[in-house]
């Protein structure tokens, strides 16, 4: 098995700036997957939107280690950290429920204002990475400062973004109350579901094979929600898998969204939760510039609110800013190793290979070669999306087909930076 420093010696970007760089382009991409819940408009139920995009997520989750891994090292990530196994299905569990409060929080008050409010998840989350695993411990008051002040400078911005397209009051539903609760339990929901991210990479799982008993969770919970909530079986989520134009679309957000999960967690992973969440967060804006540019949002809006588009901006950026360069000292280092000791104790675990493992070196030497099965997995999955997309019909919404194309540049691009920083110094580990 490879040392750290060997490791290390793939590539002069350091841990911290590749979770900076993972967690940036988490931002772009969890901001470009919200546009398809924008059909819940259209009639929809969100148990229904929530399950389609869930069956995207489903899809895209189990690919993606498949291809990047195989599934021989996925399930050998698995079988030796077994107990880690019901925190995955846990975190599925929490994310689903908080997906479907989103989706009605869309319906009742907008994304303009659900958006900021469900966001907050990033302070939740910087508390529970505080009290639990003891991030910040050991840091100079200069970083403690940056990740804190920047953490509720983007939460702010967040805010500030949401309610600069509020200019016409069309944003907002007959059921605002309800829309607000149902956007705070998301964030309840998502901030307290990184909790289990954390407790496994410092374990020193993988997020590929984290993510691949996550989908079962997340898969299981909808589907409950569905039938217990949405009528059971005549629920219009299964009504609305036979509207394959319709499916497809949801289907793709899905897949957008598995993109941005998996750098958000590998932020989580190298930054901690204090740090990477915050960072993904920068979605807000990412989610506003496909409404504004895309769905033409601020078409009508005065220059009050234009304003407030650019200082939310300006703020989001200067609170990224601040966290980026919040680099961990070495007092903050042992405390983190410390933490990752208690785990190792915990549940018998050998703490120098599972420190390695957090540097980006988990199983160097355990097999990744590609079975039959794994190809048939992904070409499965392509066939899916391949199917329900020559069936797919433009969605009744006025879209900017010019801005479509240059954000679709900007999500290729960050893509293929976040892939290459993540491959070339810790071969997706």
């Amino acid at each position: 098995m490879a040392t750290v420093a060997e490791t290390s010696g793939r590539g002069s970007l350091s841990l911290h700036g590749l979770g900076v760089i993972c967690g940036l382009t988490a931002g772009v991409w969890l901001g470009a997957a919200e546009a398809p819940t924008k059909l819940v408009n259209a009639g929809f139920s969100p148990f229904a939107i929530s399950l389609c995009m869930v069956a995207g997520v489903f899809t895209a989750r189990w690919t993606f280690p498949t291809l990047l891994k195989g599934t021989g090292y996925v399930f050998a990530d698995l079988a030796e950290k077994k107990h880690l196994i019901v925190w995955a299905l846990l975190a599925g569990a929490l994310w689903a429920v908080a997906n479907t409060l989103t989706v009605f929080a869309i319906r009742d008050v907008g994304l303009a204002v659900a958006f900021p409010l469900w966001n907050t998840n990033s302070l939740i989350g910087l508390l529970w990475g505080r009290v639990l695993f003891r991030e910040l411990e050991g840091a100079s008051a200069k970083n403690i400062i940056r990740v804190v002040v920047g953490a509720i400078a983007i939460v702010i911005a967040a805010v500030m973004l949401g309610f600069s397209t509020l200019h016409d009051g069309s944003s907002t539903g007959h059921h605002a109350l309800g829309g607000i609760f149902a956007a705070v339990g998301a964030s309840l929901m998502w901030g307290t579901m990184y909790v289990p991210y954390r407790k496994a990479y410092l374990s020193g799982m993988n997020p590929l094979s984290f993510v691949t008993a996550f989908t079962v969770g997340e898969l299981g919970t909808v589907f409950a929600l569905t039938l217990a909530l949405d009528g059971g079986l005549h629920s219009s989520a299964f009504q609305i898998l036979h509207l394959r134009g319709v499916v497809f679309w949801l289907f793709l957000g899905g897949f957008v969204w598995v993109v941005g999960d998996l750098f958000q967690q590998f932020a989580a992973k190298y930054l901690g939760i204090g740090r990477g969440i915050p960072l993904s967060n920068t979605n807000q804006l990412w989610g506003l510039a496909w409404g504004a540019l895309v769905f033409g949002e601020l078409a009508t809006a005065d220059r009050p609110h234009k304003l407030l588009v650019m200082a939310g901006s300006v703020v989001m950026i200067l609170g990224a800013l601040a966290i980026s360069t919040a680099v961990a000292s070495g007092r903050e280092d042992s405390s983190k190793n410390e933490a990752v000791l208690r785990e190792c104790e915990r549940y018998n675990l050998n703490y120098y290979r599972t420190l390695a493992a957090l540097g980006g070196d988990e199983f160097g030497g355990r097999d990744e070669r590609r079975r039959w099965w794994d190809y048939a997995i992904v070409l499965v999955a392509t066939g899916v999306f391949v199917w329900l997309g020559v069936r797919a019909i433009v969605p009744p919404l006025a879209m900017n087909l010019h801005w479509i194309v240059a954000l679709g540049v900007i999500l290729a691009l960050s893509l293929a930076a976040g892939s290459w920083a993540l491959w070339r110094r810790t071969r997706f580990s």
